[in-house]
């Protein structure tokens, strides 16, 4: 049976009707940059997660340039960011001038090690961006800790963790900013690029809206140089026809997780991850299985101060070459899985000219690049797929 890692279809054509309504309606209108698209579907989001301010913009990517823009960091600079994440974080760092400071990683939550952050501030640390990886909330309460102690700008990446929540406050509301991306593959995916900057600072949002449009107001009148990262009107529309939806979407993916995680635990070797064992190695990992059943599986967990979003259900194998052997495993019966991320920020070669001592100390984040990998949890997950896949990672076990 073939089980893909993602079907957009599934989620996107039952609203057909919808999304080509508001497609006509965007074309009819003749209004293509800015405009009342944007600013309802900036006002819905805002609504959503409780942010003062929520400024649509032309990806997730750009989202965390502008933040870092309008907090004035550049050359000379440096910023922390997780090891273990997706490139953007680190290379919008790199894009203003400023240098990419890389922190470890927990083994549990796959989140920014703040222990390791402090030992890694300077005198020329400006901020820290930790990122709510697989879609759910970094130790807010430890980035905040080390911004109040040292003069720290926060920005938080949450291109995959909209809706999710920490401590009952929404991701991406906790910092200076928050950045969203509507990706396709994200679980509030657009069709194409598109991203959202949230604040509750009202100063903040105003620098943000000027240098969203290349730094003008009035119009050709250039108060600072800023870009074009403005969102599309049509992205906008067609998002809108999705947003009522999202909480069904995310409940779904919650419900997988739970039984992904039911089913697997299951069988001989697999255990859920222990938050007590956060960033703790593999000897104490390893004790969380025992002498007759060792540990072959570690599942992903949902620390109950978190509302977990699960844009990702990410296993770990920490045995050498396994988690290698069941991707072939499960490719080999066409099961979609992915790879979330087989290098980290401090091995890529486009970093390596940052200061050796910036790229230390990740060794956590090294072992999970070797060990993870992502099975398939989107919202419209058929529950026989769902099963072929656990007994499709049983029978790899056995």
């Amino acid at each position: 049976m073939k089980v893909p890692l993602l079907d957009l279809n599934a989620q996107n054509l039952p609203l057909e009707k919808e999304l080509t309504a508001a497609f006509t309606s965007v074309l009819r209108s003749g209004m293509f940059i800015q405009g009342p698209e944007v600013a309802a579907f900036e006002k819905e989001i805002a609504t959503m997660v409780g942010a003062t301010h929520a400024i649509g913009v032309s990806s997730g990517t750009d989202a965390l340039v502008l933040a870092l823009m309008a907090l004035g960091i550049g050359p000379g600079d440096e910023v922390l960011v997780p090891t273990f994440t997706f490139f953007a974080t680190a290379g919008c760092v790199a894009r203003t001038g400023a240098t990419p400071v890389f922190v470890d990683a927990c083994p549990i939550c796959f989140n920014i090690d703040t222990a390791k952050a402090a030992r890694k501030i300077t005198p020329k640390t400006k901020a820290i961006i930790p990122v709510h990886l697989f879609g759910q909330s970094a130790d807010m309460d430890g980035v905040m800790a080390l911004a109040r102690t040292h003069g720290l700008r926060v920005i938080e990446d949450g291109a995959q963790s909209i809706g999710a929540r920490y401590k009952n406050q929404a991701s991406g509301t906790i910092g200076d900013f928050g950045t969203f991306s509507f990706f396709p593959s994200k679980n509030l995916g657009g069709f194409g690029d598109g991203g959202m900057l949230i604040t509750q600072n009202d100063a903040l949002a105003d620098q943000a809206r000027l240098l969203r449009t290349h730094g003008s107001r009035p119009k050709y009148f250039h108060l600072e140089v800023g870009g074009n990262f403005r969102l599309d009107p049509l992205q906008a529309a067609l998002l809108r026809v999705k947003l009522p939806h999202y909480a069904r979407y995310t409940a779904a993916r919650q419900a997988n997780a739970d039984a992904y995680t039911s089913e697997l635990s299951r069988l001989p070797g697999v255990v859920i991850g222990d938050p007590a064992h956060c960033k703790c190695l593999t000897a104490q990992e390893n004790s969380l299985g025992s002498s007759s059943h060792p540990v072959k599986i570690i599942l992903p967990v949902a620390y109950a101060h978190n509302e977990h979003i699960w844009n990702q259900y990410t296993l770990r194998l920490p045995e050498a070459g396994q988690r290698d052997a069941l991707k072939n495993h499960l490719q080999a019966r066409d099961i979609g899985c992915e790879i979330y991320y087989p290098r980290t920020m401090d091995e890529q070669v486009c970093f390596q000219y940052t200061p050796e001592a910036s790229r230390s100390d990740c060794d956590v984040a090294h072992r999970l690049a070797a060990e993870c990998i992502s099975l398939p949890i989107y919202p419209e997950l058929p529950p026989e797929h769902r099963q072929e896949v656990v007994a499709a990672v049983a029978s790899f076990l056995s």
